[in-house]
């Protein structure tokens, strides 16, 4: 099994023994992203709406350094710290596809990394 190591410098950098992503037959693995801010150790996290934006933004770096965009992502699954956080998560995850939106799953967690209110990892497909 040959696998690539993808980082991007304009995600955050990992905070643990774990890669960006990792692709592996023309899939890409990416690790759970939350709204830490590229280059910095700070999280975005004035709204629910502009931390959702920033780990979506993290994701699109990642898939971006890839070669891919949302339209490849076929999984993703979103962890909350609230499910009545879902309805203005879901308003701007939804803003970043088109029509053919991945299989997914969205779960209330007890806790996340750094206190955030969201975390999201995705598969993607060439």
């Amino acid at each position: 099994m040959e696998k690539q190591i993808i980082n991007s410098t304009h995600a955050p950098a990992p905070i643990g023994p774990y890669s960006q992503a990792v692709e592996v037959h023309n899939m890409l693995f990416v690790s759970g992203q939350i709204a830490l801010i590229p280059g910095t150790n700070d999280l975005n996290m004035e709204s629910i709406e502009k931390e959702t934006k920033q780990v979506l933004d993290n994701l699109n770096a990642i898939l971006h350094e890839a070669g891919m965009t949302f339209s490849n992502i076929v999984k993703s699954s979103i962890f909350l710290s609230d499910m009545a956080l879902f309805a203005e998560v879901n308003k701007l995850y939804e803003s970043y596809f088109s029509s053919e939106y991945p299989a997914r799953e969205t779960v209330q967690v007890a806790g996340l990394p750094r206190g955030v209110n969201v975390e999201i990892s995705v598969i993607a497909s060439r």
